[in-house]
C-alpha cells in the first residue's frame, strides 16, 4: 500500500515545490522590470554584446587588415571610427578587443562562480578535517598577491592562448565568494529539508547539488553578474601592461595601451575603446544593483522601504 502510493506523493511534492519557484521568478522579474536604473544597464549590456558579435559583420575590415592610404586619419564614411598609426581600422579593432574582453570577462566569472560554489559548499556542508582543508587553501590563496604572481606566469602561459590566461585569472577569483557560500551552507545544513534529505538516505554531493546550492543561487546570480565586471577589469589592467591578451590578437586593454600616448594628439585611438570599458563597468554594476534588490528588497536601504510603505 506504502509503495503505491509514495510516487504518487513525491510528485506532487515536487509539483508543488515548483509552483512557489516559478512565482519567485516571476515576482524577481516585475521588480528588475521596474527598477530603471537597472533596466538601463540591461539594454546597455545588450547593446554591447550585440556590437561586440555582430559588428565585425558590419563592416568590411578586418582588425588585422591595414589601409595604408590612410595613417591616423579621424572617423570618415569609410574608416567609422578612424584609423591607428599603420593604417588598422579602429572599429573593427575596437568591436573585437571588446568581444575578447566580454568572452574573457565570462568565462572567468563562469569558472570561479563554480569553483567557489562547489568548494564553499562543500567546506559548510561537511565541516571537520575538509573543512580545515578547503579553508587553508583558500587562506593561502588570499594571502598571494594575486596581480604580481599572474603577471609572472602569464608569459609563460602564452603558448597556450588566451584560454590559459581565462584560467589563470579563475584560479585567483573565487576565494571570497567561497567563504560566503561557506557561512551560508552552514546555516542551511540544520534546516529541515537538508536533515529530512540526509535522514532519506540521499548522498551528500546529492543533498549540494539539488538542495544545498539553489538555495544560494540568488547570491552566486549576484556574484557572478559583478564578477564579469571584475573579470573585465582585471583582463584590461594586465593586458595594458603587456601580461594579458598578447598581439596580433586585440583587447580593450591593449588597445587602450596602444592608445594613451595619443589621447590628446588623436583621441579616437584611445576614447573608444575606453568609453566602451567605462560603459560596460557601468552597465554591470547597475544590473547586479538591481538584482540585488529584486532578489531581496530588504537590500536596497531604507528609502525604497519607506517608499513601499508610501
Amino acid at each position: 500500500m506504502t509503495t503505491t502510493t509514495t510516487p504518487a506523493v513525491l510528485v506532487d511534492a515536487e509539483a508543488v515545490a515548483e509552483r512557489p519557484a516559478a512565482s519567485r521568478a516571476r515576482v524577481v522579474a516585475r521588480r528588475f522590470l521596474r527598477n530603471k536604473g537597472a533596466l538601463a544597464g540591461a539594454v546597455v549590456l545588450v547593446a554591447l554584446f550585440l556590437l561586440a558579435f555582430a559588428g565585425p559583420y558590419a563592416t568590411h575590415w578586418s582588425y588585422e587588415a591595414i589601409d595604408y592610404t590612410a595613417l591616423r586619419q579621424p572617423p570618415s564614411a569609410r574608416h567609422w571610427f578612424g584609423t591607428n598609426g599603420i593604417g588598422q581600422d579602429v572599429f573593427a579593432q575596437t568591436v573585437r578587443g571588446l568581444q575578447k574582453s566580454l568572452l574573457i570577462g565570462l568565462l572567468v566569472a563562469l569558472f570561479s562562480t563554480v569553483l567557489a560554489s562547489l568548494v564553499g559548499a562543500c567546506a559548510g556542508y561537511f565541516g571537520g578535517w575538509t573543512d580545515r582543508l578547503l579553508m587553508f587553501a583558500v587562506d593561502l590563496l588570499l594571502v598571494f598577491p594575486s596581480f604580481l604572481i599572474i603577471a609572472i606566469v602569464s608569459p609563460r602561459l602564452r603558448s597556450g592562448g588566451w584560454l590559459a590566461f581565462v584560467g589563470l585569472l579563475a584560479v585567483f577569483g573565487w576565494m571570497i565568494t567561497a567563504r560566503v557560500v561557506r557561512s551560508m551552507t552552514i546555516s542551511l545544513r540544520e534546516r529541515e529539508f537538508v536533515r529530512a534529505a540526509r535522514y532519506m538516505g540521499v548522498g551528500p554531493f546529492r543533498v549540494i547539488l539539488r538542495h544545498v546550492l539553489p538555495n544560494v543561487a540568488s547570491f552566486l546570480i549576484i556574484d557572478a553578474t559583478i564578477a564579469v565586471g571584475g573579470a573585465v577589469m582585471s583582463e584590461t589592467a594586465l593586458s595594458y601592461f603587456g601580461f594579458g591578451v598578447q598581439p596580433p590578437d586585440v583587447s580593450l586593454g591593449t588597445l587602450i595601451a596602444d592608445g594613451t600616448p595619443s589621447a590628446v594628439t588623436y583621441p579616437w585611438m584611445f576614447f573608444f575603446a575606453a568609453g566602451l570599458l567605462v560603459l560596460f563597468v557601468l552597465a554591470v554594476n547597475l544590473v547586479g544593483d538591481g538584482l540585488r534588490d529584486a532578489i531581496d528588497p530588504t537590500a536596497g536601504g531604507g528609502r525604497g522601504r519607506k517608499g513601499g510603505r508610501r
